[in-house]
Order: C-alpha cells, then sequence, then structure tokens
C-alpha cells in the first residue's frame, strides 16, 4: 500500500510536498526506496513530477488526466523499487509514465479521440507506416517493438535521431522541438518527414510492412 505524500496546513488545505534535502542525487532517492522511507515520493515529485506531467499532458491533453497519471506513476514507482534498481531514473519514470498515459489513451480512445500530441504524431506518420485498411496505432505500436527500429535509429544522424525520438517517444510538439535545437519549425518538419521516408522503406526492405 503506497502511503499518503500530501500535506494539509491548519485549515486542512492541501499543501504541495518540499523535499527534504536540497541537491539530493538520484542515487539517494533510490536508496530511501529500496528503504521503504515515504520522503522517496516527496523527493520524486519535487523533481520529476512536472517531468512527468508534461509527458502525459503531451499524450492525453488532459491536465487532470495527465496529474492523475503522475499520481499512479508515484505507486507504480513505490511497487517497482525494489526489486527493480534502475539504471536510470529518470529514464524509468518517463517509461512509466509513458505507458500509463498510453493506456489510459486506450481506455477512452473508443470513446472520444484524445486531444494531446500522441494523437497528433499518430496522425503525422500514419501515412508513411499503415498500409491501407490496417490500424495505424496498433501497427506504429507492433513496430516500435521491433529490433527493426532500434537497429534503424542507429543509421541516423545523431540530431535526426533526437528530433525523432522528440516527436514520436516523448510526442513533443514541433514548436518545442525547434526550439530546443535552436532551428526552424521548418528545419525540424523537413527531418522528421525525410526520416519517415527512410523509415518506411527499411521496414518495406526488412518485410516489416
Amino acid at each position: 500500500m503506497i502511503p499518503a505524500i500530501e500535506q494539509h496546513d491548519s485549515e486542512g488545505r492541501t499543501k504541495k510536498a518540499k523535499p527534504i534535502q536540497k541537491h539530493i542525487s538520484d542515487e539517494a532517492i533510490i536508496r530511501m526506496f529500496t528503504e521503504r522511507r515515504e520522503a522517496a515520493l516527496q523527493e520524486t515529485e519535487a523533481r520529476y513530477g512536472q517531468m512527468s506531467r508534461r509527458l502525459a499532458f503531451r499524450i492525453l491533453g488532459d491536465r487532470q488526466d495527465a496529474e492523475e497519471c503522475t499520481n499512479d506513476m508515484l505507486m507504480q514507482l513505490w511497487d517497482s523499487i525494489p526489486p527493480t534498481i534502475p539504471h536510470s531514473l529518470p529514464a524509468f519514470i518517463s517509461a512509466l509514465t509513458r505507458n500509463i498515459a498510453l493506456n489510459r489513451y486506450e481506455e477512452r480512445k473508443t470513446a472520444k479521440r484524445g486531444g494531446g500530441q500522441y494523437a497528433a504524431a499518430l496522425d503525422e506518420i500514419s501515412p508513411f507506416l499503415a498500409d491501407p485498411g490496417q490500424d495505424v496505432e496498433d501497427s506504429f505500436t507492433e513496430i516500435a517493438l521491433r529490433d527493426a527500429l532500434t537497429a534503424f535509429l542507429g543509421t541516423l544522424t545523431a540530431e535526426n535521431r533526437l528530433i525523432f525520438l522528440a516527436r514520436f517517444w516523448s510526442f513533443q510538439p514541433v514548436a518545442e522541438i525547434a526550439a530546443d535545437h535552436n532551428i526552424s519549425v521548418g528545419a525540424v518538419k523537413m527531418s522528421l518527414r525525410r526520416t519517415k521516408n527512410k523509415l518506411r522503406k527499411y521496414l518495406m526492405k526488412e518485410g516489416l510492412i
């Protein structure tokens, strides 16, 4: 059972948890989890809560859902460490958040398509990956699990690989990617278009589509 991490003032209003100490390392946070210290949750929220909410919001397009995904991530983190000892805490948190958000997206998809960057990214890549009549989300999920995609990414330049992953793994908006790389929006779109064309040709050559 995960412990509560909310704090309240004298009037019963919720206060945001504050980290116990400054500049605490990821290794120290992981050690706190293994020792089952509740402060690990406070430190994780303080350091990586915003990162988690931002990633979930890109997928779902809803701030309330993003907040709930981050809360669920903390619960899973508490249950996962131990026995898992992550090599990279932020990467582990991102993977948990992404999976939780994608599962929530799937749950609500039949009722109403989401407005997040996940839906926009799927619409953007579908002409390059999906066969006629094939569900693009099923196709993209299947392809993403294959070793071929990892091999393909290794053929790209560092910048093109980072741009592609930012768009189709982290679901960043194009304008945000451009700002991160200090290039124009047009340059990002051109990079993505070329990479998508290369990916389609690569997957066709491998017999995957």
